[in-house]
């Protein structure tokens, strides 16, 4: 529990607006800022006037992407520790409460009691060129979407026998293809001035079954894998460790991957786990093993990727490009992949 006394801050972020609870030995405060680097002084200086030390102020927040990360990064340089949560985390923090109202200001309060009650680990702000790395993925991410849209548009349009309107569509279609290579050098290029970023990607490029956009991808999105303590807490974030579904002699569902985590990353993963089973020896030798104890083919590729987040991992830490002899010289079976 939070110790008695210490200040605790729940934000319920939103596109215009902070929503704030500042918990201090049991009693509520709530107030309301514009969500900008004008209303982040306010906030500082509403905090400041109530009478508590900012050093020693605790904030939570969900992840909301967008819109959260900017007030994170802004109280973290006013010198507010923060924790950026999970909001199913929260979700069932709150159940717990038995809350019935359901608003803005409410929801905030219930962070600030997760917060006192939990006490997350603090968020590690993303460095600029992390920040700008996946800005870069998720703007080609973007393109690639409307590039499959305008692919199924024209594959419609010459079946129905519009070849003029098709014709206009290719156009548009050449257009965002080179827009999509261009964004792919970019990244190439911005990877590449970074000594930091170019180490680790050509570590994670060393193991068979990732290219550079699969090291872009996960280095935008989680940033430095050294700042977690082991493979598990890796994988467990991505979202890709076994879930069970047991409850005594009744209900024996079947286990799943967690899905807890990073969507983005399970789907860039995929192809490459596919890939990997191909060309990756241990993983090759570790989803046969899968597929003759009888898995099914989904599980098999859900315990691939697991294992691909596990060698990333392993190589970043140590540092060594991926070498099948020394890195996992013992792929036990997992159960209830």
């Amino acid at each position: 529990m939070n110790e008695v006394g210490t200040p605790v801050v729940g934000i319920d972020v939103s596109k215009s607006k902070l929503d704030i609870a500042l918990l201090v030995n049991g009693k509520l405060k709530s107030k309301v800022f514009p969500n900008s680097r004008d209303g982040y002084a306010e906030l500082g200086k509403w905090l400041k006037n109530q009478g508590v030390t900012l050093d020693l102020v605790h904030v939570c927040m969900e992840s909301t992407g967008v819109y959260s990360e900017p007030a994170a990064l802004a109280l973290v340089d006013l010198g507010l520790k923060v924790s950026v949560v999970n909001p199913a985390s929260v979700k069932g923090f709150g159940q717990s409460l038995i809350i019935r109202n359901k608003n803005d200001k409410a929801d905030a309060a219930v962070i600030a009691r997760y917060c006192a009650a939990i006490q997350p680990a603090l968020w590690q702000a993303p460095s600029p060129e992390q920040r700008q790395l996946r800005a870069w993925n998720e703007h080609l991410a973007s393109l690639k979407d409307i590039r499959q849209q305008q692919a199924n548009r024209i594959e419609a349009l010459e079946f129905a026998n519009q070849g003029e309107v098709a014709a206009h569509a290719k156009t548009h279609l050449k257009w965002l293809d080179k827009e999509i290579k261009q964004l792919e050098n970019d990244i190439d290029d911005h990877i590449d001035r970074h000594p930091d970023l170019q180490r680790d990607a050509e570590l994670i490029e060393s193991i068979p079954g990732l290219g550079r956009g699969t090291a872009a991808k996960v280095l935008g999105r989680v940033g430095d894998l050294r700042r977690f303590g082991s493979a598990k807490e890796l994988a467990a974030y991505i979202g890709v460790t076994p879930r069970q579904r047991q409850s005594g002699s009744s209900i024996r569902g079947r286990t799943t991957i967690s899905r807890m985590g990073c969507r983005d990353l399970r789907a860039a993963l995929y192809m490459p786990a596919m890939t990997a089973i191909r060309k990756n020896p241990l993983l090759s030798e570790f989803a046969n093993r899968l597929e003759s104890s009888g898995m099914a083919k989904m599980a098999v590729i859900a315990a691939v990727m697991r294992k691909l987040v596990h060698q990333m991992y392993g190589v970043v830490r140590s540092g060594k490009p991926f070498d099948p002899n020394h890195l996992n010289k013992q792929l036990e079976l997992q159960h209830g992949i």
